[in-house]
């Protein structure tokens, strides 16, 4: 998508540690222009693939998977990260590992909002190592759902969460896949 591509480019920052700083854009202040265009190229990849429910993870995919699903008509869910006096009933939980935060969390999702037969769209800003990906399909594993892919918003193409996605089979569409990253520069595929 060469919209977010000339984004990055201009408003993006390489951070040490292949840290990418988008913060200015796409998961601190949001560029409700640019998601929306976004949005709508999800929804070209994934529009025939009978989609029920977007599942995300708190908190920079939150604002892409709602943008995105005004396309799909489907409702959003998304995994928390952090247990809440007003989550009640049974829970999926897993945990994730967030590559930036250097943290392991407790992720859950009442099992409410999952169901057996729903076809899930996997929606996050970044895919790295791929744990909160995997995170998700693990929940939706618990839930019976099935996967009807994954999209994302900008993959470190360089580290290896999305060649192991790809190598299972996973539908996994991304919108930017950097190839590499320097303090000064970044290239893409």
């Amino acid at each position: 998508m060469e919209l977010l591509k000339e984004r990055i480019l201009r408003d993006g920052a390489v951070r040490p540690g292949n840290i990418l700083k988008v913060d200015s854009f796409l998961n601190h202040q949001m560029d409700i222009d640019l998601l929306n265009e976004i949005g709508k190229e999800f929804h070209r990849l994934f529009g025939q693939e009978d989609i029920t429910r977007i599942l995300t993870i708190e908190a920079s995919g939150i604002g892409i998977a709602c943008i995105a699903a005004q396309y799909f008509h489907v409702p959003v869910v998304f995994a928390k990260k952090s247990q809440s006096t007003n989550l009640d009933g049974s829970l999926y939980t897993t945990k994730v590992t967030s590559y930036t935060h250097e943290r392991t969390y407790d992720v859950i999702v009442s099992k409410k909002y999952l169901q057996p037969d729903d076809r899930i769209l996997i929606i996050d800003d970044f895919l790295a190592n791929g744990c909160a990906v995997e995170g998700l399909l693990d929940l939706i594993g618990q839930s019976g759902a099935s996967c009807a892919g994954v999209g994302i918003v900008i993959e470190k193409g360089f580290q290896k969460g999305g060649k192991e996605l790809r190598e299972r089979g996973i539908n996994l569409q991304s919108l930017a896949i950097i190839d590499s990253m320097t303090d000064d520069s970044l290239t893409f595929r």
